[in-house]
């Protein structure tokens, strides 16, 4: 069996805020990349629940999180279709990717153009 690792590397302040967060994955031919947030969610199947590693370091600004949130909610919504093709809700879960990146202004207005 072949096996993939990702290393996520954070680095803290004195208060135990994260600074930077780094990772590796050899797979996907990535060495040492910088990001400035993780969202990571883990199912224990055992316990029959979710484990969550929310990060973000001291120096990502308000508008990059909206942006990442927005960006992760719509991805979620793709991953989720494809994997319980669950069409119904997703289109709901799209809907409300659409009113949450216009109620933060982040979807350009296409009727101006």
């Amino acid at each position: 069996m072949k096996e993939s690792e990702i290393k996520i590397k954070i680095s803290l302040d004195e208060n135990k805020v994260p600074e930077k967060i780094h990772w590796t994955a050899k797979d996907a031919g990535e060495v040492n990349q910088q990001s400035e947030a993780i969202l990571m969610s883990l199912w224990d199947a055992e316990k029959q629940n979710s484990l969550r590693i929310d990060l973000w370091t001291k120096d990502m600004k308000v508008d990059e999180m909206k942006t990442f949130f927005h960006q992760t909610l719509t991805a979620m919504t793709d991953t989720y279709e494809r994997a319980t093709g669950d069409e119904k809700m997703a289109k709901d879960m799209r809907q409300f990717c659409q009113h949450f990146g216009e109620e933060l202004n982040l979807l350009k207005d296409v009727k101006n153009k």
